[in-house]
């Protein structure tokens, strides 16, 4: 692989982090400091820890940051259950975030265990 562009696991946190970002404009203003900001995050850290990663010098390096994105993924899992439960999030909108998210998370687990293979 020569770019962390070309993987697909880069290429859907990229994709979810966007839909995150189209979903919660609608959030209310004063949740922008709040909630808004914490599923933001949670969503941008993903592709950014998967990048970072890769740029490291070693498969140990490299699954650390892998590890740090699952742990971002599953913060926003938990987030957007939050929003759903206070009714930022409709229940359709909620269950294609989750779905994407699951996706996302069998991708990560899955790419994790082959970088661990190389071992």
């Amino acid at each position: 692989m020569s770019n962390y562009r070309n993987l697909l696991v880069w290429q859907k946190a990229m994709s979810l982090t966007t839909i995150i970002y189209q979903s919660t404009n609608q959030f209310p203003k004063e949740e922008i400091f709040g909630l808004t900001s914490q599923i933001r995050r949670a969503s941008i850290s993903i592709p950014s820890n998967i990048a970072e990663g890769y740029g490291r010098d070693s498969n140990k390096e490299y699954l650390r940051f892998l590890n740090f994105s699952i742990s971002s993924l599953f913060e926003l899992q938990t987030q957007l259950e939050i929003a759903k439960n206070i009714t930022y999030l409709k229940e359709t909108e909620f269950n294609n975030l989750y779905e994407d998210s699951r996706e996302l998370e069998r991708m990560l687990v899955s790419f994790i265990n082959k970088i661990k293979e190389r071992n």
